[in-house]
């Protein structure tokens, strides 16, 4: 039987642990669109002393980030899941494939990479996302929670390639971008979060966006008054 999971909000379910735990204890998913630590040490404090043009945000000295993942992971995550979106499969064995997915942070003068580069087992060809992230200077005025946080509007074009997805699971749901992505486009989501402050950054994120749907929704559904012509 699955573990319990931490939270369900809406058409999100949440769990507080480690992905090696509970991945074997789900079902299997329509897709799985994550973005996986590379073992590049961003969560140790590396964001602070990149901006040349204003003072970076300090997210703290964590250790989630100082080696990849287990590649056993990463064969567990495509076992259940038909397609996949994997963000930094460049660090990863994974077969060839002809569709990468490329987001241009149109980033300017900073250490940080040009672009960013995603894995899938898409049959197509490969696609590219032009979303300005660059400190202070970014396409959409979003709050940012999380170091390697992509911004929303990627993570929505991202499982707008997908073909007809209804699932969509993220095992390393950080700050939970991928979860409100799915909130805004009707999908099922399944986040996993080991570390308890973004898990509950995710929560709050996740929940805001559901309960924003949930009155778009009231709105397009409340009645309208209609006047009936007069009799003759």
């Amino acid at each position: 039987m699955p573990a319990s999971p931490s939270e369900v909000i809406g058409n999100a379910t949440l769990y507080l642990g480690d992905c090696k735990d509970i991945l074997p204890e789900l079902g299997l998913v329509d897709a799985v669109v994550t973005d996986p630590p590379y073992g590049i040490g961003e969560s140790a404090g590396k964001n602070k002393s990149r901006s040349k043009l204003a003072p970076a945000k300090d997210y703290g000295n964590k250790d989630w980030d100082c080696k990849k993942i287990d590649e056993t992971l990463i064969e567990k995550i495509r076992q259940i899941s038909k397609y996949q979106i994997l963000f930094g499969g460049n660090y990863y064995k994974l077969p060839p494939t002809s569709c990468w997915f490329i987001w241009d942070k149109m980033n300017g003068k900073s250490d940080f990479a040009d672009f960013e580069m995603a894995w899938t087992n898409l049959k197509s060809s490969c696609r590219k996302i032009d979303w300005l992230w660059s400190g202070m200077l970014r396409r959409e005025p979003e709050k940012r929670f999380h170091p390697t946080q992509k911004p929303l509007g990627v993570m929505e074009w991202c499982i707008n390639q997908l073909p007809k997805c209804e699932t969509i699971l993220d095992p390393f749901m950080g700050s939970g971008t991928t979860g409100v992505a799915c909130m805004n486009l009707g999908k099922e989501f399944i986040g996993i979060e080991k570390d308890p402050e973004y898990f509950d950054i995710a929560c709050k994120r996740i929940s805001d966006a559901e309960r924003q749907g949930s009155l778009f929704v009231q709105q397009k559904q409340k009645p309208e008054q209609v006047e009936l012509p007069l009799a003759v």
